[in-house]
C-alpha cells in the first residue's frame, strides 16, 4: 500500500499548502476557539481532552462545544436540547451535553457555518471547542492542540492506508500545544525528552505528558458499583472504542476479571447484537452479572437497555506541567 500512502500524502500536502498561502480562504472568528485534534486515526484521547477543557473554563466564559457528530443520523446544523440523543448529535456529542449543564454543544459537518450559527444564537458562545478539528483547514482556530498516543506517536507513524496518519507528520507544525496521551505512570526524564526530539518540534512549541485516570465508581442507571463490587461480579466488558487495551490492562491490574466483546470505533449495535450480548451475559457463570462499558459505548448503546449496565468514567491525568498548561490556555482566552 506504500505507493498510494505516497500518492496521499502529496494530496493532503498540497491541500495544506493551498490553505497556508492563502489560496483557499479559511476563515476565523472574533472570539476564542480553541481546536483538539490529531494526525492519526483512532483513538487519542480528543474526548477526555475536550472535557478537561470544559472544567478548566467554563467557570469563567459561556462555552460552547462543535464537533462534526459522526455516527449521527441527521445532516446539518443540530444543537443540543431537551430530547436530544446520540443519533440526533453522535455519541461523543451527547455525552458532552449529559455531563456539563450550561455548555452548548452542537453539531455541524461544515464547522465554519457551525461555529456561525452558535453566534447567532441566544446568549451566543464566549468561546468554542472544536472537537476532532485538526484537519478542518476551512476553520482557522487560534489555538490548536494536537494529541498523540505515547504507543504510537505520529512521527513514527505513515499515512493512509500504509499508516494511520490522516495527512503527513508536517501537519503537527500547526499545533501550539502537543499533548502525549495514554502514557505510564512511571515516565523517566530521559523518556520524555527522547519523545520530545523524535516529534520534531518547532521552538515555540510545548509537550506534556498524560495518563488516563479510570473513575472508582462504575456508574450504572439506578446505582454505582466501587471497584470491591466489581470484583464480586461476574462482567461482561463490551467496548466499541479504537483502542479498548487501556482499559483491560487497568481492569487486570484492579483484579477484575472480565469477558470481553470487542466491536468496531463508535459501533451502533445491532438487535441481533444486543441479543448476543444478552445471551452471552447469561452464560456468564454465578448470580451477580453485570455488563461493563465504556461512557461512549453508555450512550450510543446502552442508555434505554432494561440489562445492568454500568460505565467506568475516564478523565485526563497530567503527570508533570499541568500549571503550565492551564497557564497558557488560560493566556489565550485572556488575549483573544
Amino acid at each position: 500500500m506504500f505507493p498510494f500512502s505516497l500518492l496521499y500524502a502529496a494530496v493532503t500536502q498540497l491541500r495544506n499548502c493551498f490553505y497556508d498561502k492563502g489560496w483557499l480562504k479559511s476563515f476565523s472568528f472574533s472570539i476564542p476557539v480553541i481546536a483538539v485534534g490529531n494526525l492519526s486515526v483512532g483513538g487519542t484521547g480528543k474526548t477526555p481532552m475536550i472535557e478537561y477543557l470544559v472544567r478548566l473554563l467554563k467557570g469563567d466564559l459561556n462555552l460552547a462545544i462543535l464537533s462534526r457528530g459522526y455516527g449521527r443520523k441527521t445532516s446539518g446544523f443540530q444543537l443540543g436540547a431537551k430530547g436530544t440523543n446520540a443519533e440526533i448529535i453522535g455519541d461523543e456529542p451527547y455525552q458532552f451535553y449529559r455531563k456539563f449543564d450550561g455548555v452548548k454543544v452542537a453539531v455541524d459537518e461544515n464547522r465554519v457555518r457551525g461555529v456561525a450559527t452558535l453566534l447567532e444564537q441566544k446568549n451566543p458562545p464566549d468561546a468554542v471547542l472544536l472537537d476532532d478539528a485538526f484537519q478542518h483547514r476551512r476553520i482557522r482556530a487560534g489555538f490548536y492542540i494536537l494529541m498523540t498516543s505515547y504507543g504510537k506517536l505520529y512521527s513514527e507513524d505513515w499515512v493512509l492506508p500504509a499508516g494511520n496518519l490522516r495527512e503527513p507528520r508536517s501537519g503537527s507544525k500547526r499545533a501550539n500545544v502537543i499533548i502525549v496521551s495514554k502514557c505510564p505512570e512511571k515516565l523517566e526524564k530521559n523518556e520524555r525528552k527522547s519523545i520530545c526530539d523524535r516529534l520534531h518540534l518547532n521552538e515555540d512549541q510545548e509537550v506534556f505528558f498524560t495518563g488516563i485516570e479510570y473513575a472508582d465508581k462504575a456508574i450504572g442507571k439506578k446505582d454505582e458499583l466501587t471497584l470491591e463490587g466489581l470484583r464480586s461480579c461476574q462482567v461482561l466488558l463490551v467496548t466499541g472504542i479504537a483502542n479498548p487495551w487501556p482499559l483491560l490492562e487497568y481492569l487486570r491490574e484492579k483484579k477484575i476479571d472480565t469477558t470481553h466483546l470487542k466491536f468496531s470505533d463508535h459501533h451502533q449495535l445491532s438487535p441481533i447484537e444486543h441479543t448476543r450480548i444478552e445471551s452471552a451475559l447469561r452464560k456468564l457463570p454465578g448470580d451477580r452479572k453485570i455488563v461493563l462499558t465504556t461512557e461512549k459505548d453508555y450512550v450510543r448503546n446502552f442508555e434505554s437497555s432494561e440489562l445492568p449496565v454500568y460505565y467506568l468514567p475516564i478523565q485526563i491525568r497530567f503527570y508533570e506541567g499541568e500549571d503550565r498548561f492551564k497557564q497558557i490556555i488560560h493566556n489565550y482566552v485572556r488575549k483573544n
